[in-house]
């Protein structure tokens, strides 16, 4: 079992090493690159910047939200 749980501490280090780096670069690096250069067709339009950050903050938060809601009711019904 300790196997499997550093695979996949390891998987997700990795997964979210790559995200901030992708987007790091992407917002940070790229608005001072050539428009024409060809690294721009890897990179979503700068209008996403922003727009996908919060639509996964929105997301997040609502299903924490759900979870939290869950596990109220489920705590109620063992109290009843």
């Amino acid at each position: 079992m300790e196997l499997a749980d550093r695979a996949v501490g390891l998987l997700l280090s990795s997964i979210s090493l790559s995200i901030f780096t992708y987007y790091t670069f992407w917002v940070i690096i790229l608005p001072f690159v050539d428009s024409d250069h060809f690294i721009h067709k890897y990179f979503l339009p700068q209008d996403y910047a922003i727009l996908v950050p919060v639509f996964a903050g929105v997301t997040l938060f609502s299903l924490l939200c759900v979870f939290i809601g869950m596990v109220m009711l489920k705590s109620k019904k063992k109290k009843a």
